[in-house]
Parts: C-alpha cells; sequence; structure tokens
C-alpha cells in the first residue's frame, strides 16, 4: 500500500518564496518572544502524567522520497487526549486564571496553585468558552477540568458525535450550531459577550490575542523535545494548518532556538479550506469560504488567525493543499507499519505530511524551490491519533 499511496500522492495547489532568516527576524515585536515559550514549556513538562511523545523515523517513506530521512512526532498520545491539542488549550486556561485570580485577589496566584486546587471555591464562578472541530475543544474542556471552572464549547453541524461526548466527558457544556466552524466561532463570540464568558480560543482578531499567543505558546513544548530527540535538527519541516497557530507556533520555536539555521518551513492544507495558501497568494491575510468540509476535520478553518499571520508570511518557504482522497490509504499505512517499524495511530489530521511530501517529489520545480533532496531531513506532524475511534476504524477499512 506505501507504494500506491507514494505513486498517488499530488498537490491540488502548490505556492513557493524565497525566505531568508532575516526577514522572521526582522519582526520588531515577535508574536512570541522566548519567556513565553520557556514560561509554557516549564509549566506543561511540569504537569503529572508528563511524557514526550515520541519521534518516529520513517525510513520506508525517506527511501520512497529520496530524501536523507523523514521523522514523524506522534501526538496520539498526548496527556491521554490524543492530539497535540493537549499542549495549548489546557496552558492558556491555567495561565489566565492564574493572572484574573491574581487580580482578583490582589496577591500573586500562580499556575501551580491553581492546577492543585488550591483556589477551587473561587474558580467556580469562572466560565471559559470556545469554538472547535474537536480536539482543541478537548483540552480547554480537559484544562477547564484541571482549573475547576464552568466550560462552554460550540461545535459545527459537521463535528462528530463521538468527538462531542469525548468533551462532555470532561464536564463540559457542548453546544452544536447549524453552521460551519467559522460561525460556531462567531456564535461562541456573541454568547461569551452576552454572559462574559472567557473566550479560549487558538484563532485571534483584532483585539483579541493573549490568550491564542498562549496557546501557540503551547505548542512549542513539542520542538522542545524534538530538540532534546534529534542530535541533528531537521532541514525541512511540514506543518498541518488550519487558522495556522500551530505552524505559528513551531515556527517560532525553531526561530528562537536556531535563528538563521532554522529549517524551511512547508504549509499543508485541505483544498477545501485553504486560507493560508491564499493569503500567501495575495500577500495579506485572506478568508475562504467553505463550500463542503473536509475529511481532516482539524483543517476546515476558513479564516486565518491575525497572530499567526505576521509569522507564516515572513517564515513559510511553500504552501500546498491536498485532496482527501488519499487519507484513509494513508492512516492504513501507518497503521499497517508500512512506514516505520511499529503501527502507529494516525488520525485524519495526522497523514498530510506524507501525502505532501510525495506530492511534492514528483514536481520537479516545487521540490528545487523548497531544496528537498538526498540530503534533506524532513520533519512531520503526527497531530493526532484515534480522536474518534468510530471514524477511525471506519476509514481504516476502506479501500481504493
Amino acid at each position: 500500500m506505501l507504494n500506491l499511496l507514494i505513486e498517488q500522492s499530488a498537490l491540488t495547489q502548490a505556492w513557493a518564496q524565497a525566505v531568508e532568516a532575516s526577514e522572521y527576524q526582522s519582526l520588531t515585536n515577535p508574536p512570541l518572544s522566548p519567556e513565553l515559550m520557556r514560561k509554557a514549556i516549564d509549566t506543561v513538562t511540569a504537569w503529572p502524567g508528563y511524557q514526550p511523545t515520541p519521534l518516529h523515523s520513517l525510513d520506508p517513506v525517506a527511501n520512497a522520497c529520496q530524501v536523507q530521512s523523514v521523522v514523524y512526532k506522534d501526538e496520539s498520545g498526548r496527556f491521554g487526549l490524543g492530539s497535540f491539542k493537549a499542549l495549548g488549550g489546557a496552558f492558556a486556561i491555567l495561565d489566565w486564571a492564574a493572572k484574573t485570580l491574581t487580580e482578583q485577589l490582589g496577591q500573586p496566584v500562580s499556575i501551580e496553585a491553581v492546577r492543585n486546587g488550591d483556589y477551587r471555591e473561587h474558580m467556580q464562578s469562572l466560565t471559559v468558552a470556545t469554538a472547535t472541530d474537536g480536539n482543541h475543544g478537548r483540552s480547554v474542556a480537559w484544562g477547564a477540568q484541571l482549573a475547576g471552572c464552568a466550560c462552554q464549547i460550540y461545535i459545527h453541524r459537521d463535528v462528530s458525535v463521538g468527538r462531542e461526548q469525548a468533551m462532555a466527558e470532561f464536564g463540559a457544556t457542548v453546544t452544536r450550531i447549524d453552521g460551519d466552524y467559522d460561525e460556531s466561532v462567531r456564535q461562541c463570540a456573541t454568547n461569551s459577550s452576552q454572559h462574559q464568558w472567557q473566550i479560549i480560543s487558538d484563532t485571534s482578531w483584532p483585539g483579541y490575542t493573549d490568550i491564542p499567543r498562549a496557546v501557540m505558546a503551547g505548542y512549542t513544548v513539542m520542538v522542545d523535545e524534538m530538540l532534546q530527540q534529534q542530535d541533528t535538527p531537521p532541514t525541512h519541516v511540514i506543518v498541518q494548518a488550519g487558522v495556522g497557530g500551530l505552524a505559528a507556533g513551531v515556527m517560532s520555536a525553531w526561530w528562537n532556538a536556531l535563528g538563521k539555521n532554522a529549517p524551511k518551513f512547508i504549509i499543508v492544507e485541505s483544498d477545501r479550506a485553504d486560507c493560508i495558501h491564499q493569503s500567501l497568494l495575495a500577500g495579506s491575510a485572506t478568508a475562504v469560504e467553505i463550500q463542503e468540509e473536509t475529511l481532516m476535520a482539524g483543517l476546515s478553518c476558513g479564516e486565518i488567525s491575525q497572530l499567526a499571520w505576521p509569522i507564516l508570511e515572513r517564515a513559510v518557504t511553500a504552501a500546498v493543499t491536498i485532496s482527501d482522497d488519499l487519507v484513509p490509504l494513508a492512516m492504513q499505512c501507518f497503521a499497517n507499519s508500512e512506514v516505520s517499524a511499529q503501527a502507529i495511530e494516525a488520525g485524519e489530521c495526522g497523514v498530510p505530511g506524507v501525502i505532501a511530501l510525495a506530492g511534492i517529489m514528483k514536481n520537479d520545480q516545487l521540490r528545487l524551490q523548497c531544496g528537498l533532496n538526498a540530503n534533506s531531513r524532513v520533519q512531520l506532524f503526527g497531530c493526532e491519533g484515534a480522536t474518534d475511534p468510530a471514524i477511525y476504524n471506519e476509514l481504516l477499512k476502506q479501500t481504493t
């Protein structure tokens, strides 16, 4: 099946630009400061149950794509939540809670004290809210449970029942709206304003940046782990994008750690929700209208995060889009130990990087623009595992 995946992998759209290290470093006020990234890393790694997620070598993929190495950051086991999102929403809630209580009580309150339940009585009067395709909401619901506050979550019409139930299991009140992801964001914002709930979003807009900044900072834990897990850093990073928070977060972390030696960054999106690709083409943040939901639910976002855009426009070497067609086959290759020495639980949003890499390597012009060759060391992100087991198992049974 791996040979079939490599042969059939194709890009539906592609864009590339020349990027110099000085472009990102020219930001006078980078959206993510080294201090905030370090705060997130130190906080998350001190949580009970913390363990670095594994980095798998995908040697058969590297051989088929004729690059030196391909490694895959497997987030399927992150804090038992099944995705990298566990790092962002939960950290942002605890950070917000500590700051809020410090202001309300007139005395310093630490994140650790909130997490340990020292202020449960005060937290019970507070409510957080978010809109989600599933994984971010699960992290927010878990974070609210850790902090001891109430949680309101808005999901759109196409979010699976399994993902809805997973959020409700953490005590969240889940409301399904008749619209797409971007409409659920708007509805959440409206109701939060009426009820004075605190929005915990992984996307940002004018006047709302502090919490999305904390969410992005949480994602940098992955890069800190990867720098410790391998002797030589990657030359290329292929990262999935919805609103762009994940991509901007990991790019910031690599720039901060490696400076001019940072890898080249390639964005992969669904061709049904390509707001970053369209923004890069236009040279400004551009929204797209989603006509049909993608199978890769976490990538179904039509509006780019305003906080992420200044990073992405400077740091992205290439942006590509893929269709849903090969997602089930790619998931099967991971589950059947065809891409690595062991089976890997890779959900719908865990496999776009492999499809994108194979497609790029068949596009001579794009491959040259990206500088991909036999000496390239490629980093992929396994953003999620089986976050909805019923959907995951059904996709493993599909045939091409």
